[in-house]
């Protein structure tokens, strides 16, 4: 038996489906929040919390929550799926969510 499975990106504040949703974090009062956006919802989440980035000071990244992105990833890195789809002849920036259709056409393959 065959089976094809289809991953829908989904924008949190639209509900709109696009291949460039990404997932961004942000941390309010110790609480971290995770929001997948499209491009354009992105501009506005930072065009809204720039003047406070502008006026607040970094105080890095914690451990454990670059630990929990190691530990989460089970599959494949972004590199490892870009550098197979060029080698197939797809066509991927190098920066950014590496889309769906090349995700799937990976998977395929392995």
């Amino acid at each position: 038996m065959a089976q094809k499975i289809i991953t829908v990106y989904t924008d949190d504040l639209t509900g709109e489906s696009a291949e460039e949703v990404q997932t961004h974090t942000f941390s309010l009062n110790g609480v971290n929040y995770e929001i997948d956006l499209t491009s354009d919802n992105y501009d506005k989440l930072f065009e809204a919390l720039a003047p406070f980035i502008d006026g607040g000071r970094k105080i890095g990244r914690t451990k454990s929550a670059a630990t929990s992105r190691k530990v989460s990833n089970t599959g494949p890195s972004a590199d490892e799926i870009r550098s197979w789809a060029r080698q197939n002849n797809y066509q991927v920036n190098d920066r950014g969510r590496v889309p769906a259709h090349i995700r799937e056409a990976y998977q395929q393959a392995h």
